[in-house]
C-alpha cells in the first residue's frame, strides 16, 4: 500500500459516523441502493441496512460498484428484526412517512446514534415499520408530488444529519473501533491478499502504521500454498 492511499483511507476512517445509519426496508430495486450506499460513503455512514421481500431478491455484493467496498451492507428478512437490532444499538429509529404525527426532518437531533427508515420505492414504509419507529419525519414540499425518490429523500435526510455533526465537532474525533478498522485498512490497502484470505480461509494479519501487512512466517507460507497441502505446517 502506497503512503498516499494509506493516508486517503485514514482520512475517511477517520470521518466514519458508525451510531449514524440508514434502513432500506422492502428494496426491489438495487440501483436505488446502490445510490443510498454511494451517498452513505459520501457522508461518513459505515453501515447500511436492507431488509429484502424474499431472499431471492437479495443482492450479496457489487450492487453499489465500489463504494460498497466501504460500507458494510446488513442484509434482513424481517423488519422487526432490524429495528430491533438498530434499537439496540441504542439508536433513535426514524421513519420517512407523510403523517399528521411526523415532524419536520431538520427539526431531528441528528448528532444523537440515529437510524433513518426509508420506505419500500413504490408502496412507503410498512405498518409495523411505522408502529416500531420511534419518530415519522416528512421533507416538505410545495409541488404536485408528494414524495422524491427514496435514494434522493436518503441524501437530503443525510445532508441535514452531517450539517448537524459538523457544527458539533463530530467529524473531528476518530469514533470507528480498532478491529474495524484493521480490517478496512487489509480489505482497502491489500485487495488480493484479502480475497485470497476469504477464498483460502485465512484470518486477515495486523496492519501497522504504515500500511504494511505484520505476519509471522507460517501465514506467509500458507498463503503461497493450497489449503489442501496446510496439514503438514499445522502438526
Amino acid at each position: 500500500m502506497t503512503p498516499e492511499r494509506l493516508q486517503r483511507i485514514n482520512t475517511m476512517l477517520d470521518k466514519r459516523q458508525p451510531d449514524l445509519t440508514v434502513c432500506m426496508e422492502g428494496v426491489h430495486k438495487t440501483h436505488n441502493l446502490a445510490a443510498v450506499v454511494r451517498t452513505c460513503d459520501a457522508i461518513g455512514v459505515s453501515d447500511v441496512h436492507a431488509i429484502w421481500k424474499s431472499e431471492e431478491a437479495e443482492v450479496r455484493g457489487g450492487s453499489a460498484a465500489g463504494s460498497q467496498n466501504w460500507v458494510d451492507v446488513h442484509n434482513h428478512h424481517k423488519t422487526a428484526d432490524a429495528i430491533t437490532q438498530l434499537k439496540a444499538q441504542g439508536m433513535q429509529v426514524l421513519v420517512t412517512n407523510l403523517s399528521d404525527t411526523a415532524i419536520d426532518f431538520r427539526d431531528v437531533d441528528y448528532t444523537k446514534p440515529t437510524a433513518i427508515i426509508l420506505g419500500q420505492e413504490k408502496f412507503g414504509a410498512s405498518k409495523e415499520a411505522l408502529a416500531l419507529a420511534d419518530q415519522d419525519i416528512v421533507i416538505p414540499m410545495v409541488g404536485m408530488v408528494q414524495s422524491l425518490n427514496v435514494s434522493v429523500a436518503c441524501s437530503v435526510v443525510l445532508y441535514e444529519a452531517q450539517r448537524q455533526r459538523q457544527l458539533a465537532g463530530m467529524y473531528n474525533k476518530a469514533t470507528l473501533n480498532h478491529q474495524r478498522r484493521q480490517r478496512i485498512l487489509f480489505e482497502g490497502g491489500h485487495p488480493i491478499f484479502a480475497e485470497a484470505c476469504q477464498r483460502k480461509g485465512l484470518p486477515y494479519p495486523a496492519i501497522d502504521d504504515e500500511g504494511q501487512i505484520v505476519a509471522d512466517e507460517l501465514w506467509w507460507q500458507k498463503m503461497q500454498m493450497d489449503k489442501s497441502a496446510w496439514q503438514h505446517l499445522d502438526d
